[in-house]
């Protein structure tokens, strides 16, 4: 290696070894893997990444932290400048930093050696002939508080496909990335390990499929699709609910895979026990590995999704406007994205810079209320028509009290929305103040115990419900 590149390599080892000891172990590994010393030139360190938004990331995350800590070892003031680089490069880089370090306990993980490479073009076609989006992966999802968990799963079952994490079920409501991390972990091992053969598919395709292969003879052959992948992916399993024979299919294709060690990852909206009209020995199949849950991001990390969004694009809305977007859209990174899109073509396509009054005003309702608009019945309606009955405030219901004369109002509401409306548990936690989805189970199963012991309670309930449906308040 040349003098050049050797010149601050050592403070550069030194400078990422003490980051990693500030950062959580999962973040460490998302991101400064990624990136690699490749040289500097005039109290200059540059580094280099496989794509523009790896070093985006980078940038707006760490870069103060690297020029900070690299003129404080150096004692000179260092600038640090980042350039793309092919995958390739990358790993080169890699092989050759391994070369020049002193101190055999320091070097980095191994890096695993590939089997015979595979061109970007046929990784790519491998992806399209999988169902998979090329586009998701576990570089652009965004994490937060919300999804720590179900990323880090992922990407666990990512790295070890059938090996432990075997099967996977990650629920939660629309738009918040399930799908998106499903993908990944067909994408990563695509990219990883290309002999492994990864299928996608929804709920829905699986179902078409069975139906077709029935009507054109050929089952054998659908059979063979989906039992002979290493990796099977299915989005969306709510959509078997009362389709018996795709579900003895898919119980079949199940034990199969399961008994060959295969790996297998579900989503679905709702924990597998709240669907309806699944066989008992199927959803056994579902709950029998590692269930992780997809929670509505909090603000800090709607207004990360929202910079990144941003930045991709290449945008300069301001702060003002982002701040505007993630204190009122409140629902999923779906609608997140929806309000940002409208905000950016409209700035792009008139060529005018947006005010925040202007945000405010093309974005009129807002996806977070829109989407309680195509549901029957609000939440906060029920917690209102029920906090009327019982004279207690929605503030007290949807509050941390737990008052004897609060705890059954907030409980006949939350059987109530989960009644009436089609929302999940996990969402009608989060308008309950932000509880957990078992609350709201244990809340349904209480007064559905109460109901049956109790002739006058029933009634009341039984009013409410009618009250709550024929005024659609």
């Amino acid at each position: 290696m040349s003098d050049a590149k050797s010149n601050y390599f050592e403070f550069w080892q030194e400078t990422v070894s003490r980051i990693k000891e500030t950062l959580p172990d999962q973040e460490y590994t998302t991101w400064f893997n990624r990136i690699v010393y490749t040289g500097c030139d005039d109290k200059k360190v540059i580094l280099a990444g496989a794509s523009q938004f790896i070093l985006d990331t980078v940038i707006a995350r760490y870069r103060d932290l690297l020029v900070n800590t690299l003129s404080e070892l150096t004692g000179e003031e260092i600038s640090v400048e980042f350039i793309v680089k092919s995958r390739t490069e990358i790993e080169e880089h890699k092989k050759q930093d391994k070369g020049i370090k002193e101190h055999p306990q320091e070097e980095p993980k191994p890096i695993i050696i590939q089997k015979p490479q595979v061109s970007e073009e046929k990784t790519l076609k491998m992806k399209l002939e999988s169902n998979l989006n090329p586009s998701y992966e576990f570089s652009s999802f965004v994490i937060g508080d919300n999804s720590t968990f179900a990323f880090n799963a992922s990407l666990a079952i990512a790295k070890n496909p059938g090996v432990s994490y075997n099967p996977c079920l990650i629920y939660g409501g629309v738009g918040l990335g399930k799908t998106h991390l499903l993908n990944s972990i067909g994408n990563y091992i695509i990219n990883n390990t290309p002999e492994l053969k990864v299928m996608y598919v929804t709920a829905e395709m699986f179902t078409n499929e069975f139906i077709e292969s029935i009507g054109s003879q050929r089952t054998q052959s659908f059979k063979n699709k989906f039992r002979k992948v290493d990796v099977l992916l299915i989005d969306d399993i709510h959509f078997l609910q009362g389709k018996d024979s795709t579900q003895e299919e898919l119980f079949h294709t199940f034990n199969n895979l399961y008994e060959s060690k295969k790996q297998m990852v579900f989503t679905c909206d709702r924990p597998i026990s709240e669907l309806k009209n699944i066989t008992n020995r199927l959803s056994s199949r579902f709950e029998r590995g590692l269930n992780v849950d997809l929670q509505p991001p909090n603000y800090e990390t709607r207004m990360a999704i929202l910079k990144s969004k941003s930045r991709q694009r290449g945008s300069a809305i301001s702060e003002d406007i982002l701040n505007y977007i993630a204190t009122n859209v409140c629902t999923n990174v779906r609608d997140l994205e929806s309000s940002l899109t409208k905000l950016i073509a409209y700035s792009e396509l008139l060529d005018q810079d947006l005010s925040l009054d202007k945000a405010k005003e093309l974005l009129g309702i807002l996806p977070s209320l829109a989407a309680n608009a195509n549901q029957t019945l609000s939440i906060d309606s029920i917690i209102k028509v029920v906090g009327e009955y019982f004279n207690v405030s929605t503030f007290e219901i949807k509050g941390k009290k737990k008052n004897k004369s609060l705890i059954q109002p907030r409980q006949i509401a939350m059987y109530l929305s989960r009644d009436i409306t089609e929302y999940s548990t996990t969402e009608i936690g989060t308008e309950f103040g932000g509880r957990d989805h078992t609350t709201v189970m244990h809340a349904y199963a209480r007064i559905e115990s109460l109901m049956k012991g109790d002739e006058s309670f029933t009634n009341t309930i039984l009013k409410l419900r009618r009250d709550l449906i024929s005024g659609k308040k």
